[in-house]
């Protein structure tokens, strides 16, 4: 047996065979063409492969999404037949003697730089949809098989490190834990691992390609992977497995339950959700809303292009039907930092968390915001939605930011599409935001403290660089009297303040959360019946069991 340690993300116990995520190596040779004729009839079989290949995207997608998110597969399919496209990899072939591979990464780029160059924005956005062709064209003349990365049975994945991307597009149903080399415990893939309640150690050194296939056990609790575990280790781990079962039906009985302290404080308990694929894990847990939807996750669902306004009026419409009357908060595009996405063609930067993104894209980027503000507006004729704003450190962007809201329900209006009332808040996530919360409050409804991007900017501490992990307070005396202070701005305004980062799921800081007034806590789905009972089990008439306050 071989015991790996890291860092744990999300307790609990995982037994399964490992699969080892390999990104797709598309290294291609320049070595000249033997036969012309064999590499163009290549390219073209390809080519026939492809097509059939988006067809059978555009049918599942049809099923699975609906017919305007399917739509993209036709339009792939459709640029596959285009003659400018063949042609320029045809004649890499004929005129210059390259082998397929090599044409089409030519042909395809040279296609994707020509519409990189219009003025058109949306024709500019068709060169990401060139470039996942060509990748698509380049794993069948390679035999690169994409459903073979994951693989299509429950597994412990085993990687690098994940893109919110690549988390994004797996299949969570055959993942039962996940293990990684790189990451820090604020990545948004760490975010996401919480969210799917997935057994998760990530910064284990140890990874080997050879644990391929092999039998493991993924030790939440003591941040733990155990390789070809004994008789006796995984004995133990599937008693503690069911232990954790039997604790998890005795929380069964909370359902249908306020969330409330035996002196009589009401917090509402909220769960943080990245799509409507996330709905029933909301209802299973009984949250009593939504106090995160991340928006950005529907951005980075869609290959291609940005989504459209009635694709990301569907995705919030049928969240809002699903839980009515619950209340639902999405927090508009927080593309940007560690969430990218080709199509917004965003400049390299040296510090992207200091960076273009979040409202600074949208509100430079009007357009593009438009969209999902006239999606949300549509949507919230069927629900109790809220909408919240990120990134926000002046006065000026929030009334920037509710002009444009209120532009859109005009337009809206003119056009004859209802649209129903909503709260309008802010992210509080900057130290900025917290010092002048007073005059932010006079143009909100609600503030949500983002606790990760807070911690982030007042420590000065990437989320993202795992080496900074052991200077990584989330305790820091700084950051709570913060989130006091932005309570206190709140109330004074008379509006409701809430915390969305991972801090809202820290049972050790619930009841100093509850003291200092926070109205709202929003977690994960799997967390949000176990801080029910932390709350239901408080009395805060009764002096606090601390032997230091943390925000004084």
């Amino acid at each position: 047996m071989l015991t790996a340690t890291g860092k744990s993300i999300v307790s609990g116990i995982a037994v399964g065979n490992i699969k080892i995520f390999r990104k797709p190596d598309r290294s291609i040779s320049d070595a000249p063409a033997e036969d012309p004729a064999a590499e163009v009839k290549r390219f073209e079989e390809a080519v026939e492969a492809v097509i059939e290949q988006q067809n059978d995207l555009y049918e599942k997608a049809v099923e699975e999404a609906g017919e305007d998110n399917a739509a993209i597969f036709q339009v792939h399919a459709m640029m596959m037949e285009d003659d400018d496209l063949l042609d320029a990899v045809k004649d890499c072939i004929n005129d210059e003697g390259h082998n397929a591979e090599y044409a089409v990464r030519q042909g395809f780029e040279e296609v994707a730089h020509m519409f990189e160059e219009m003025d058109n924005e949306y024709m500019r956005a068709r060169s990401a949809d060139i470039r996942d062709l060509e990748n698509a064209t380049l794993d069948v003349l390679m035999g690169i098989d994409p459903d073979g990365i994951q693989g299509t049975e429950p597994a412990i994945l085993v990687a690098e490190d994940l893109a919110p991307s690549e988390t994004i597009s797996l299949d969570k149903s055959l993942i039962l834990g996940i293990v990684t080399r790189g990451g820090s415990a604020t990545s948004h893939t760490a975010i996401l691992a919480r969210t799917m309640n997935i057994p998760t150690v990530i910064q284990c050194q140890e990874i080997d390609d050879s644990w391929d296939g092999m039998t493991a056990v993924v030790d939440g609790y003591n941040s733990s992977v155990y390789v070809n575990p004994t008789a006796e280790i995984l004995k133990v781990m599937l008693e503690r497995q069911e232990q954790d079962q039997k604790e998890a039906a005795l929380l069964e009985d909370l359902k249908g339950k306020e969330s409330i302290t035996v002196d009589g404080t009401k917090v509402k308990v909220y769960a943080n959700i990245g799509g409507p694929e996330d709905v029933e894990a909301v209802l299973e847990n009984d949250a009593e809303g939504v106090g995160l939807f991340r928006s950005e996750f529907v951005y980075l669902n869609t290959k291609g292009n940005p989504p459209t306004e009635e694709e990301q009026f569907n995705a919030y419409k049928d969240v809002l039907e699903a839980l009515a009357p619950r209340q639902v908060v999405i927090r508009t595009c927080d593309i940007g930092a560690d969430k990218q996405v080709d199509y917004m063609n965003l400049d390299h930067e040296d510090n992207p968390a200091l960076g273009f993104r979040a409202i600074r894209i949208c509100l430079t980027r009007k357009d593009f915001f438009k969209t999902q503000l006239r999606a949300l507006l549509r949507a919230s004729a069927y629900g109790n939605l809220a909408i919240m704003f990120p990134m926000i450190i002046s006065v000026r962007e929030l009334v920037s930011a509710r002009e444009l809201l209120e532009e859109c329900r005009k337009e809206l209006e003119q056009e004859g599409i209802p649209t129903g009332p909503m709260e309008v808040g802010i992210m509080i996530e900057t130290p900025a935001a917290v010092m002048i919360a007073d005059e932010l409050a006079e143009h909100c409804d609600f503030f949500s403290i983002g606790t990760n991007d807070l911690t982030q900017y007042t420590l000065a501490i990437d989320r993202q660089n795992d080496k900074l992990d052991p200077f990584l307070d989330t305790h820091h005396p700084a950051v709570l009297k913060e989130i006091e202070a932005t309570v206190e701005a709140g109330h004074r305004h008379g509006i409701w303040v809430g915390i969305c980062g991972e801090l809202g799921a820290d049972r050790d800081l619930t009841e100093q959360f509850l003291r200092i007034g926070v109205d709202e806590l929003s977690v994960n789905p799997k967390a949000t019946l176990p801080l029910r009972k932390v709350v239901r089990g408080l009395d805060l008439s009764l002096p606090e069991k601390v032997e230091e306050e943390n925000f004084r």
